[in-house]
């Protein structure tokens, strides 16, 4: 992409209005009145993203070993959490940002009714992002085989699963290279 994606500029939303980051619009989503502590793990270039986005320090987490992927980030984050019980975690990746208030007030509107342990959005019957996972599956998370990840735990859990269906396309848009930054953001009245 040129710089970290957490930098990268996107549209304003009604949730973050004016000129924000990836990471602006996700940790303004992450302030859901129903969501305890934030975590932001940042990896590589972490100090270019802090120098350019201002976080709370006590959001901020440092995965050293965010080389070995995706998972190594979610366990960092849930190690980090504090003694008190939590019910679960909403899961935002910074390379899906195309996500409305809308969309989180409305999964985890259906984490507490449903008490699934996992609810995941569905676009047109394709999985997207964010994930919430219940605290009942934080040991499994911790557990979890490097090479398939949370997605691990999705598949053990796969009739627990309930799939929240979305008109919003942007659940599904994983931005990991200039084009398709450039599609999904030309197509942003659509999000």
């Amino acid at each position: 992409m040129g710089s970290p994606k957490a930098t990268l500029p996107m549209f304003a939303t009604e949730a973050t209005p004016g000129k924000v980051t990836f990471l602006d619009h996700l940790v303004t989503l992450a302030r859901h009145p129903r969501v305890g502590p934030v975590r932001v793990v940042l990896g590589a270039n972490a100090d270019k993203i802090l120098r350019r986005v201002p976080l709370k320090q006590e959001w901020v987490l440092e995965n050293q070993n965010w080389k070995q992927g995706q998972l190594s980030s979610i366990q960092t984050a849930l190690r980090s959490l504090p003694a008190q019980e939590t019910d679960g975690m909403i899961l935002f990746l910074v390379d899906h940002p195309l996500i409305t208030q809308s969309v989180v007030d409305q999964l985890i509107s259906a984490f507490y009714s449903s008490k699934a342990p996992v609810v995941i959005p569905t676009f047109r019957g394709k999985r997207g992002h964010p994930v919430v996972f219940s605290s009942s599956l934080y040991s499994e998370l911790l557990a979890a085989p490097a090479d398939t990840g949370a997605r691990a735990v999705v598949w053990a859990h796969k009739g627990e699963v309930l799939e929240v269906e979305t008109n919003e396309e942007g659940v599904v848009f994983n931005l990991n290279n200039p084009d398709s930054l450039r599609d999904a953001l030309g197509d942003a009245a659509r999000v």
